[in-house]
């Protein structure tokens, strides 16, 4: 099967997407949006470093990049933002299309419960059109929700889940760094976190995703930002970070289920009407010495499983985007995520 993809969004992870396309026998570049004037009018394999012209030149529209391909996309690989409010207008025009979907918008992993009316209008929009839709990536979209939910499956049962996910920022994207706030000084590091514009999206989502598949009623969540914050002068990253200045973020997303007899993840120890049960701890900064991703689950049986030097973000969520897209293809229609399609995995 050949399937035909449009990428809208050519920033550094649209760009690398691109890139990854043409390094698959099964899929073909119809198609390119930006809004960028700088980049409208390119062709698109010399703007994304593929080494060669493609003969798709970078269009301002979907209307028009769709007008203008050769032959019709199948699917429209989407990488605009993290904020699914504003992803949903260009989602909903590409699914009035007929295109299926696969997007690295953090808040489209699982909506559900973070955004239930407009998680509703996206799956009835693409079951009308008889498409698919996925939010993936990294994490949200691996490792912190799909592949802990995976390890699991080994269990009699689980009472909780803890990830660790502690990333050096210095080998990611500048764009990266600056979303985690490295080489601010702590009163800029905390107006941007009041603003809302300085956090690592989708936290949440993955305690929900995970929530939804085993079953657990939720009593309440929670997503915690502070500042890491340089003791040394660090050179490694964009820009230079003096000590006091931050070099990036931690936080913490929990999830409580109550306790009641029955429930195997509420035991009766100890005050609390409440048991915390998903814990996701995520720390980025640049210099950060000892990367790596973790995995904690209790339970019958309990295990711990460590990814030494951790995930390289970036490559992994490009690969994972165009990884999905035969099984976005032959999902069924209709809002889905990472726990309810089959299994994505590297092909040729």
């Amino acid at each position: 099967m050949l399937a035909r993809v449009l990428q809208i969004g050519l920033g550094p992870i649209g760009q690398k997407v691109v890139q990854y396309v043409l390094e698959r026998k099964g899929l073909k570049l119809v198609g390119a949006v930006d809004l960028d004037p700088a980049k409208v009018g390119k062709d698109a394999g010399e703007l994304c470093g593929a080494g060669r012209a493609l003969h798709v030149r970078v269009v301002a529209t979907l209307a028009e990049a769709i007008g203008t391909a050769k032959v019709r996309p199948d699917v429209a690989v989407l990488c605009t933002t993290s904020n699914l409010k504003k992803a949903a207008p260009q989602i909903l025009e590409i699914v009035s299309r007929g295109l299926a979907v696969v997007s690295t918008c953090e808040e489209l992993s699982f909506p559900w419960k973070t955004a239930p009316a407009l998680a509703r209008r996206l799956d009835a929009a693409a079951r009308k059109k008889k498409v698919a839709i996925l939010g993936t990536g990294v994490n949200p979209g691996f490792l912190m929700d799909f592949l802990p939910l995976a390890m699991t499956g080994i269990c009699r049962r689980v009472d909780s889940i803890k990830v660790t996910r502690t990333q050096d920022a210095s080998i990611r994207r500048g764009p990266f760094q600056q979303k985690i706030g490295a080489g601010l000084s702590l009163a800029e590091f905390e107006a941007k976190r009041q603003a809302g514009t300085l956090r690592h999206v989708g936290l949440t989502e993955s305690i929900q995703m995970i929530a939804s598949r085993l079953g657990w009623r939720l009593t309440r969540t929670e997503d915690i930002l502070t500042p890491i914050v340089a003791e040394r002068e660090i050179t490694s990253g964009y820009k230079p970070i003096h000590p006091g200045m931050a070099s990036g973020v931690q936080q913490i997303g929990r999830g409580w289920v109550a306790r009641v007899a029955g429930n195997p993840c509420a035991p009766a120890d100890g005050p609390s009407a409440e048991r915390e049960v998903i814990t996701l701890a995520f720390r980025a900064a640049v210099g950060e010495p000892e990367p790596a991703d973790t995995i904690e689950i209790a339970g019958e049986q309990s295990f711990r499983s460590t990814i030494p030097g951790g995930i390289n973000g970036d490559v992994a969520t490009c690969a994972i985007t165009v990884n999905a897209i035969p099984q976005v293809l032959s999902a069924p229609p209709g809002l889905r995520t990472m726990a309810d399609i089959a299994p994505v995995t590297c092909w040729a």
